[in-house]
């Protein structure tokens, strides 16, 4: 039977704050920043991987993940700390596959602020569903910029506010996979469709919040998004 945070969450998706043209599957990528592959060191090297990932590391945000600008996102019972990794997304406006370099971008329909939400955790090698994937963990702004917004990605940055104070900033010039870098590497091996969503990289160890705080995620001419953090009260059905 449906819970009320459920509910809740579908609306939120049917709000007019919910871009219209997000309509499939959202794609994640972690290691894709040198900031973080900086700051795990050693770790890479250790079992079971003993090495840097040479393709990407990807995962996904499914539905219930989904939400939009404005929303409550309720913290499962027990979690007393969220990770924000603030990144930007690019929305796929053609099916695309084997792009190259040179084409990758013309597959993109636009580019969004997204706060990809994780509870924290200490390992990338074991799957994070219940961590990743709690209903709400995927906060996307009301605009999708234009296409030519994906072209100059590089100067931007991206940050994150916590009650009003900046908490974390990075460059996406720090990105190991430029975007059409990362668009080749992925359709590769897979198809990506109309409406998907690739997030372009979180940073391990990203800023985190609490229940009772506001977040804001800014990115300067691509867009920004505000949410509210609560706790699922004991007992809630």
């Amino acid at each position: 039977m449906p819970t009320q945070q459920g509910e809740d969450r579908r609306l939120n998706m049917r709000a007019n704050n919910f871009p219209a043209s997000i309509q499939g599957t959202v794609y994640g990528v972690i290691l894709n920043d040198r900031g973080s592959i900086q700051r795990m060191g050693a770790a890479l090297h250790e079992a079971p991987y003993k090495a840097p990932p040479r393709a990407p590391v990807m995962y996904i945000k499914p539905a219930n993940t989904l939400t939009a600008n404005g929303s409550v996102v309720t913290l499962p019972l027990g979690a007393t700390q969220v990770e924000i990794g603030a990144t930007v997304g690019l929305v796929m406006g053609a099916q695309a596959s084997r792009l190259t370099t040179q084409n990758a971008l013309a597959a993109v329909q636009g580019c969004t602020a997204v706060a990809d939400l994780s509870l924290p955790h200490t390992s990338y090698y074991r799957p994070a569903v219940r961590e990743k994937c709690f209903d709400g963990s995927c906060v996307f702004a009301e605009t999708v910029a234009n296409a030519a917004g994906a072209q100059n990605l590089a100067a931007l940055h991206v940050q994150t506010l916590v009650n009003g104070e900046e908490v974390g900033r990075w460059s996406l010039n720090d990105l190991i996979r430029t975007a059409p870098e990362l668009l080749r590497d992925v359709t590769g091996f897979m198809t990506l469709n109309r409406g998907d969503v690739l997030l372009l990289g979180v940073q391990w160890q990203a800023p985190t919040a609490s229940p009772g705080d506001v977040v804001k995620v800014s990115v300067a001419n691509v867009g920004q998004l505000e949410f509210s953090i609560v706790s699922e009260a004991r007992g809630a059905a």
